[in-house]
């Protein structure tokens, strides 16, 4: 009996913050300050370890808050007025990020951004790693019911990008990545510059440092045009 064909894979979807730019701390400091305000302790460490989550599912892990209670709605809201205003500037992209999405769209993938990030936050960050103008979609946390590790945006992403889940490979930075992909069915490659080791990324078929380190290694990734 012929084995099957394996499916082409068509469409690459990627997370953005711990992916495309190294802007998983300062997430964090932004939620910690925000907490801080309301006269919530809060430690780095704990929330570092939920960045990649949305607010919706961080806010409880953390706090005894709900985000959409009055309290978690103003922290939430603080937080991102804190993110945008104190750290965005100074966001920088991971090294060779914008040359990693624009090596990807010569090979004929079709890339769509899949974020945990607001709306109004995705697009700056994108701007930021120069990659905004060489992606054929975008989908955010506005897009989806619920946030990573649910699977919704990484459903939408692949209806953006009219790719079925064995055409499709997340690139992420985080176990909630790989959690959402896997139950969307889709495969993940991650990356370690988000502050994640291997132990935590094992769910993925295959790891590397960030954009640079795959980059250099894309034909024999499991992104290889054979």
């Amino acid at each position: 009996m012929t084995p099957a064909t394996p499916p082409i894979i068509s469409a690459v979807l990627l997370d953005v913050d711990g992916t495309l730019v190294d802007s998983n701390d300062a997430h964090a400091s932004a939620w910690v300050t925000a907490f801080a305000e309301s006269g919530i302790d809060v430690s780095f460490a704990k929330v570092r370890r939920l960045i990649g989550m949305g607010g919706d599912k961080l806010m409880p892990e953390v706090s005894d808050l709900t985000e959409d209670s009055p309290q978690g709605k103003t922290i939430a809201q603080r937080r991102g007025e804190i993110f945008t205003r104190d750290y965005l500037p100074s966001i920088e992209p991971f090294r060779d990020a914008a040359r990693l999405v624009a090596a990807l769209k010569d090979r004929g993938f079709t890339v769509v951004a899949a974020s945990s990030a607001k709306k109004d936050e995705l697009r700056p960050l994108l701007e930021r790693a120069h990659a905004h103008s060489l992606l054929d979609d975008e989908t955010s946390s506005d897009d989806a019911d619920a946030s990573k590790p649910d699977p919704d945006i990484i459903e939408a992403a692949l209806k953006r990008a009219k790719a079925a889940p064995d055409q499709a490979m997340l690139i992420g930075d985080t176990p909630y990545d790989i959690e959402a992909a896997q139950r969307a069915g889709v495969a993940t490659i991650a990356f370690r510059s988000g502050g994640w080791d291997g132990a935590d990324l094992s769910g993925a078929i295959a790891v590397y440092d960030g954009p640079w380190d795959l980059l250099a290694q894309l034909d024999q990734s499991p992104l290889a045009r054979r």
